[in-house]
C-alpha cells in the first residue's frame, strides 16, 4: 500500500496540507495579537471621545447608513474617520486576513471530509484514513488545531476587539462591494462571545461549545476522532515511557488534544459518565492542569465546572487524599531524582563506557526528572489557578505544602536535568557518527591480537616460557579469522556471534591452563574487552536519541518559564558563569518548536521560515530578556565608578610636591574602582561562556547578545533620564530651562564618561555605540512628537528607529508634548513668545518687554548641543519645520473663512485695489484712503498677527539652530561646491556626462547639508499652496496695520510702543517672509509694490501739506523693506524699483520734496545704523 504522506498520495497530502496551514494559522494569531492598535480597546476616556464616534462594534450592521449619515453630518468626523483609515487599513487587513484564514481553514477541512465520503479519494473513506496511523493523526490534528485556533483568538484578540476591527475593515476595504467576499461568516464565526481573559471575569453560558458549533462539522467525524482518542496511543508515546506512573505523561499530548475536541460534542461532558470516566481513568488520574498548546494552561477543575459527567468523573482525582498522596510522591521524587542527576554530573562521571553499560539507567532517571519538573510545574502555576474560586485555592495550598514546594529547588531541578540531558544527547551524537569507524577499529585490533598470540604459540617468537603449540597457534588464527568475517551492517548476528567468541576466549583460557603466563592472559583479556566494546558500540542506537528528545519535551512550559526569570536573574548575579547550565535550558525549552514545526516541514510549506523566525524569535527574546541581568548589573557598577571618579577621586596634576602624594593616592576609592571593574569583566566573560547557539533557526552569538544587552540598558536608562530630567514647571520664574539643561548635560557627560571607561573591560566599541543609540532615541522621539502633525502616523512597528530587541520606552505624556523632545521645544516657544519678550538680532538676544531683563540669548542652543549633541538640535529643528506646517496650514484655513468667506472684507479689498490702481501711481489722499480699508478689516488682524508672529518666532529659532549646528561642524561652502561642480559643468559643457543616478550622495545632500547647518530656513518652501485673490493685498494692509503699535529707537531699532500692544519686529517680518515665499514670487512682486506706492504717496501728501518730519509709518515700511532684502538676500534694486519716483509735474511740486523723498528712501538706513538722525 502507498505510504499514506508518500508526495503521490492526493488524500493524505489534502490533509497535510490543512494541519500545517493550522499550525501556521496559530502562529500568525499569536503574532498579530501583539500587534492590536490600543485605540480599538477604547480604554481610556480620551480614546472614547476622540474615537468612539467612528469606532462600530456588530451594532453597525444593523443601521449602516444611520452611523454613516452621522458621519457625514460633521466633516470634522469625515476627516477623523478618514485618518484613521489612512493609519491603520494596513494592519486591519493583517488581522483580517488571519481572520479570514481561519474560517477558510474549517471550510477546507470540511470540503476534504465532504471529499472523503463522496469517494473523490480512490480507496479511502473516514474510516480508512483513521485505519491509517498517519492518517489518524491527521485527522485529530486537524479537528484539534481549530478549536486551538479559536480559543486562541478568544484569549488574545477581546471579543469586542474583534467586532470593531471587522468593522472597521468592512468600512474601509472594498469587502463591502465585493461580491465574492465572504465577510458575513467571518463576522458570524467571530463575532464576540463575551468571554475576557481578565483574572476573576465570569464565564459565558455554553461556553465555548456554542463558540465551537458556529461553523457546523460533521458528527460523525467528531465521534470517530473522539473514539480513536480515547482508545488508541495514536503518537505511540507509550513506549518511551514503559512505567505505567507515567502513563498520563505520554499521553499528554493526546490529553490536550481529547481536551479540546470534546467542547465539539458537549453532550459527553455533560451526560456521558461512563466514557467522561474512562477519559479521566485513562489520561488524568493523577493530574488536572494540562498545557493544550506551546504552553497555554488549563485547569480542568475549572474547566469542567459547567459539565456534570465531567465533574462527576474528575472528583476523584480532585479529591484532597488523591491530591496529597500525588504531591507528597512527586516530593519525594524530586528528591531522590536530584541527588542521581548532581552524581552523574560530576566531573568525570559520564564517561562513555558507563554512558553506554547503563543506558536504560540513564533514561529512567531522565524520565523521572522530566515527569515530575512537569506535573510541579503545572500544578503549582499561578495562571492555573484562579485566586477567587476557594475550591482551587484550598488544592493549590495542599500542594504547596505536601510537595515540600520551593521554585528554586525546582529550578535547579531544571537547570540540573538540562544539563545532564544536553551532555547526554551530545555524547550519543558522536557516538553515533563515530559508531562503524569505532566498531572497525574494535575488530582490527581484536584479530590482531589473536594473530599476534597464534605467532606466539609457533615458538618463532621468544616469548618467555612458552612452548610451541601447532594446535593453539590453529585456533588463535581461526579466532582471528572469525573476528574479521564480522559483519557490521548484519549487527544482530555479529552480535550473537561476538558472545560466542568471548565465551571462547574465556574457555581457551581455563582449559589450557593458560592463566599460569601472564601475557597471554593480558592478551586474551584485551581481545575480550575490544569485543566488550563491539557489542556495546552495535547497540548504540537512534531510538535512544528520540526517546530523549520525547521525554524532554518543555513545551508545556513555553509561558510557565517566565515566572522563573527572576530566580535565573538572581542565579547569574550571583554567579556569572551560571550562564552555561540555563544555555541548555534554553536549548530545551528549543525543543517546543519541533510541535508547531514538524507538519510544516513535512508538507513542504512556504510558511515554515515565517512560523520557524516567530516562534525562534519569541525565545531569543526571552534569552534576551534573562540574560539583560548582565547589562543591568554592569551598568549599576558602573554608575558608583561613575560617582567615585567625578565626587571622591581628585585628578592628579601634572605637577605635584611628594609631600601631597599620599593625599592624592587615595588607596581606597582607586581600589573600590579596581573591584567594581573586576565584577564588570566577570559579568561580561560570564555571558561570554555561552558559546553561540542555534535557538531554532536563530544563531545567537554571545558577543552581540552582551552588545545587544549593553545597547538596551543604555537606551532604558538614558530615555529615563532625558524624561525625567525635561519636565518644566511652565510657572517657574525664571523659567528652569537652563539649569534642567545644564544639569541634564552632566547626566548625559556621566553616561558618555562611564562608556568610554567600560569599552576596553568589555571589549566593546563604546563611542559607537553611544552615537548609535543616543542619535536613535532622539529620533524616535522626534518622530513620536512629528505623529502629532501627520495625517498618516508612524507606528512603532514602520518606525525604522525602533527597534524589537533594543526597544526605545514610551512614557505617559505629562502635558500636550509626546516626549521630552516636544517639551523641550514648547518650553523655548514659551519663553520666546513674542507677545511677551523682545528679540535683538545684533545680540541674538530675547529680552523681557516689560522688564528689559535678558531672557535668554544663543547660549542655550549650545547648551543643547551640549546636552542632546547634534541629534537633539537636528531633531528639534525638524520638529519646528512640522510646527511651521501647522502654522502655515491653519493660516490658509484662517484666511479662507475670515477673509475669503467675508463680503465686507471682500468688498473693502476689491475697493482699495480699484483705489491703488495703477501700482505705479500715486494716490491722492492717500491716510483716508488706507486708513478706511484699516478700520473695515480691523476685526481679522488679531488672529493674523497671532500666526505671522508664531512662524517668525519659529523661524529665529531655526536660525539659530543653523548657526550653531554649522559652527560646530566646521563645514564652509566648499562642500556645496564640490557637490554641485558636476552638474554644473555639465549644463556648462552638454558634452560631459550628468552625475550618475547611483551616486547617492546627491540625492541625499539636502539632510546633510541640514544636518551640518548649511542651509538658509527662511529659503524653505513648508506648504503647497494655490493662488488666493487679494493675497498681496491682505498681507500689505496687516502690515500697515501694525505701524502704530510700532516706533523706531537709535539703539534698537523698530520696537512695539507700549508692552500691551504684544508686537515683535523681527517675528512680524520673517514671519510675512516666510508666508510670501510660499507663494508665487508674483504675490512678492506685487506686495512689495504695494509697499512702496504707500511709502511715495504719503511722502507726497506730507510734501504737499507741507509737513517737515517723515512719518513713523513710513520709517516702519522702509525698515521693512531693509530688513526683507537683508533676510531675503535679494539686491539693493529691488528696494529701489519698489519706491522708484515718477518724475512728473504731477506729482512732485518742487526740488525741495523731490530730495527728501529721494534722501530718506535712499540713505535712511545709513543714517539709522550711523546712529545720526536728522530732521529733513
Amino acid at each position: 500500500m502507498v505510504d499514506f504522506l508518500a508526495e503521490n498520495n492526493l488524500c493524505g497530502q489534502a490533509i497535510l496540507r490543512i494541519v500545517s496551514c493550522g499550525n501556521a494559522i496559530i502562529a500568525e494569531l499569536l503574532r498579530l495579537s501583539e500587534f492590536i492598535p490600543g485605540v480599538f480597546r477604547l480604554k481610556d476616556k480620551a480614546d472614547q471621545q476622540k474615537y468612539g464616534d467612528i469606532i462600530f462594534d456588530f451594532s453597525y450592521f444593523k443601521g449602516p447608513e444611520t452611523c454613516e449619515g452621522k458621519l457625514e453630518a460633521k466633516p470634522e468626523l469625515l476627516d477623523l474617520d478618514e485618518e484613521f483609515r489612512e493609519n491603520n487599513i494596513e494592519i486591519l487587513t493583517r488581522f483580517y486576513l488571519a481572520f479570514q484564514s481561519v474560517h477558510k481553514y474549517i471550510v477546507d477541512l470540511n470540503r476534504y471530509l465532504d471529499d472523503l465520503n463522496e469517494g473523490i479519494y480512490i480507496q479511502q473513506t473516514l474510516e480508512t484514513v483513521l485505519l491509517n496511523e498517519d492518517g489518524k493523526q491527521l485527522l485529530c490534528e486537524a479537528l484539534y488545531l481549530y478549536g486551538v485556533m479559536l480559543l486562541v483568538i478568544d484569549q488574545k484578540i477581546e471579543g469586542e476587539v474583534r467586532e470593531r476591527m471587522l468593522v472597521s475593515y468592512y468600512r474601509y476595504s472594498a469587502a463591502r462591494s465585493s461580491a465574492d467576499s465572504n465577510l458575513d461568516d467571518i463576522c458570524k464565526l467571530l463575532r464576540s462571545t463575551g468571554y475576557s481573559s481578565q483574572p476573576g471575569a465570569k464565564r459565558p453560558p455554553n461556553y465555548p461549545e456554542s463558540y465551537f458549533s458556529r461553523v457546523p462539522i460533521s458528527e460523525t467525524f467528531i465521534s470517530m476522532v473522539i473514539g480513536r482518542l480515547r482508545s488508541d496511543d495514536i503518537y505511540n508515546q507509550v513506549s518511551a515511557y514503559p512505567l505505567p506512573e507515567h502513563r498520563s505523561t505520554a499521553l499528554a499530548t493526546q490529553a490536550a488534544m481529547l481536551y479540546v475536541i470534546l467542547y465539539f460534542d458537549p453532550s459527553i461532558l455533560h451526560t456521558q459518565q461512563a466514557k467522561m470516566r474512562e477519559i479521566v481513568d485513562k489520561y488524568f488520574p493523577d493530574n488536572w492542569v494540562i498545557s493544550i498548546y506551546m504552553g497555554i494552561t488549563v485547569n480542568l477543575a475549572e474547566a469542567w465546572e459547567p459539565y456534570k459527567a465531567a465533574k462527576t468523573a474528575l472528583n476523584y482525582t480532585l479529591d484532597l487524599s488523591n491530591v496529597k498522596e500525588q504531591a507528597s510522591r512527586y516530593a519525594a521524587v524530586t528528591e531522590r531524582v536530584h541527588t542521581q542527576v548532581q552524581q552523574f554530573l560530576k566531573e568525570g562521571c559520564l564517561r562513555e563506557e558507563l554512558v553506554l553499560d547503563n543506558i536504560p539507567k540513564l533514561l529512567n532517571c531522565l524520565r523521572d526528572c522530566n515527569v515530575a519538573i512537569r506535573w510541579l510545574m503545572l500544578h503549582t502555576a499561578d495562571t492555573a489557578c484562579d485566586p477567587n474560586n476557594k475550591r482551587l485555592r484550598q488544592i493549590k495550598d495542599q500542594i504547596l505544602t505536601d510537595s515540600r514546594y520551593n521554585p528554586r529547588i525546582l529550578f535547579q531541578l531544571l537547570l540540573d536535568t538540562a544539563q545532564f540531558e544536553f551532555i547526554l544527547k551530545e555524547m550519543f551524537k558522536q557516538m553515533l557518527s563515530e559508531k562503524q569507524t569505532k566498531w572497525e577499529n574494535y575488530k582490527k585490533e581484536g584479530s590482531e591480537r589473536m594473530t599476534e598470540l597464534a605467532d606466539v604459540f609457533s615458538g618463532v617468537k621468544p616469548l618467555t616460557r612458552v612452548e610451541k603449540n601447532e594446535n593453539l597457534q590453529a585456533w588463535f588464527r581461526e579466532i582471528s579469522k572469525q573476528i574479521m568475517s564480522l559483519n557490521y551492517d548484519d549487527s544482530t548476528a555479529a552480535g550473537r556471534k561476538t558472545v560466542q567468541l568471548i565465551q571462547a576466549l574465556e574457555e581457551v583460557q581455563e582449559f589450557h591452563q593458560l592463566e599460569t603466563n601472564l601475557q597471554v592472559c593480558q592478551f586474551l583479556a584485551d581481545t575480550r574487552k575490544f569485543l566488550h566494546q563491539m557489542i556495546r558500540t552495535i547497540n548504540i542506537k537512534e531510538e535512544v536519541l528520540i526517546t530523549m528528545q520525547i521525554v524532554g519535551d518543555l513545551s508545556y512550559a513555553w509561558q510557565l518559564i517566565d515566572s522563573f526569570t527572576s530566580i535565573m536573574q538572581e542565579s547569574i548575579r550571583v554567579s556569572p558563569s551560571m550562564v552555561t547550565k540555563l544555555r541548555a535550558t534554553f536549548l530545551k525549552l528549543a525543543s517546543a518548536l519541533d510541535l508547531p514545526l514538524l507538519r510544516i516541514n513535512q508538507a513542504n510549506s512556504p510558511d515554515l521560515l515565517s512560523v520557524s523566525q516567530y516562534y525562534s524569535g519569541e525565545l531569543v527574546s526571552y534569552v534576551r530578556k534573562v540574560l539583560q541581568i548582565i547589562p543591568e548589573s554592569m551598568f549599576t557598577s558602573l554608575l558608583k565608578i561613575i560617582k567615585l571618579q567625578t565626587h571622591d577621586i581628585i585628578e592628579v596634576p601634572t605637577r605635584l610636591d611628594k609631600d601631597k602624594l599620599r593625599d592624592y593616592a587615595q588607596l581606597g576609592p582607586r581600589y573600590e574602582v579596581a573591584k567594581l571593574t573586576h565584577a564588570i569583566s566577570i559579568f561580561t566573560e560570564g555571558i561570554l561562556m555561552m558559546k553561540t547557539t542555534l535557538v531554532g533557526i536563530i544563531k545567537v552569538d554571545p558577543k552581540q547578545l552582551l552588545e545587544d544587552g549593553i545597547r538596551k540598558e543604555l537606551v532604558k536608562r538614558v530615555a529615563l533620564a532625558l524624561h525625567r530630567g525635561l519636565i518644566f514647571n511652565p510657572r517657574a520664574k525664571p523659567s528652569e530651562l537652563m539649569p534642567k539643561l545644564k544639569e541634564m548635560a552632566a547626566t548625559m557627560d556621566g553616561f558618555h564618561r562611564s562608556f568610554e571607561y567600560i569599552q576596553d573591560y568589555v571589549n566593546i566599541y563604546g563611542l559607537k555605540i553611544w552615537q548609535e543609540e543616543v542619535s536613535r532615541i532622539i529620533n524616535y522621539n522626534v518622530e513620536q512628537e512629528c505623529n502629532n502633525f501627520l495625517r498618516t502616523k508612524i507606528q512603532d512597528w514602520q518606525s525604522i528607529y525602533q527597534s524589537t530587541h533594543i526597544p526605545i520606552p514610551k512614557f505617559t505624556p505629562v502635558d500636550e508634548s509626546v516626549t521630552f523632545i516636544g517639551r523641550l521645544c514648547r518650553e523655548i516657544l514659551r519663553i520666546t513668545d513674542p507677545k511677551i519678550t523682545c528679540y535683538i538680532d545684533q545680540m541674538n538676544t530675547w529680552y523681557d518687554i516689560k522688564t528689559h531683563q535678558e531672557v535668554t540669548n544663543s547660549r542655550l542652543f549650545s547648551e543643547i548641543q551640549d546636552t542632546l549633541g547634534t541629534f537633539g538640535l537636528n531633531g528639534l529643528d525638524r520638529l519646528l519645520c512640522f510646527m511651521i506646517v501647522k502654522e502655515l496650514q491653519n493660516f490658509l484655513s484662517m484666511f479662507q473663512k475670515n477673509i475669503l468667506c467675508d463680503k465686507t472684507v471682500q468688498d473693502t479689498l476689491k475697493a482699495l485695489m480699484n483705489a491703488v490702481s495703477p501700482l505705479k501711481g500715486i494716490i491722492a489722499n492717500s491716510n483716508k484712503v488706507y486708513s478706511a480699508a484699516i478700520a473695515k478689516t480691523q476685526k481679522i488682524w488679531t488672529a493674523y498677527l497671532d500666526s505671522i508672529m508664531k512662524v517668525g518666532q519659529m523661524q529665529i529659532l531655526r536660525r539659530q539652530i543653523t548657526n550653531e549646528l554649522n559652527y560646530s561642524c566646521l563645514f564652509g561652502d566648499n562642500l556645496n561646491i564640490a557637490i554641485l561642480a558636476d552638474i554644473e559643468a555639465h549644463y556648462q559643457n552638454p558634452s560631459l556626462p550628468y552625475p550618475k543616478e547611483d551616486n547617492t550622495l546627491l540625492y541625499e545632500i539636502t539632510a546633510y547639508l541640514e544636518a551640518a547647518g548649511i542651509h538658509n530656513p527662511l529659503n524653505k518652501i513648508y506648504i503647497t499652496t494655490k493662488c488666493l485673490p487679494y493675497f498681496p493685498t491682505v498681507n500689505f494692509l496687516f502690515l500697515i496695520s501694525q505701524f502704530p503699535k510700532l516706533q523706531y529707537n537709535r539703539n534698537l531699532g523698530v520696537v512695539c510702543k507700549r508692552p500691551a500692544d504684544q508686537i515683535d519686529w523681527l517675528p512680524l517680518v520673517l514671519g510675512l517672509l516666510t508666508l510670501l515665499k510660499q507663494f508665487h514670487s508674483r504675490y512678492t512682486e506685487q506686495f512689495l509694490a504695494l509697499i512702496g506706492q504707500f511709502i511715495r504717496s504719503t511722502m507726497e501728501q506730507c510734501t504737499s501739506q507741507k509737513i517737515p518730519e517723515m512719518p513713523a509709518d513710513v520709517v516702519g515700511a522702509l525698515m521693512f523693506l531693509e530688513d526683507y532684502i537683508r533676510y531675503t538676500k535679494l539686491p539693493r534694486k529691488v528696494r529701489r524699483n519698489s519706491m522708484s519716483p515718477i518724475c512728473s509735474a504731477e506729482l512732485f511740486r518742487g526740488a525741495k520734496s523731490w530730495f527728501m523723498l529721494w534722501l530718506h528712501t535712499s540713505s535712511l538706513i545709513t543714517h539709522i545704523y550711523s546712529g545720526t538722525w536728522h530732521h529733513l
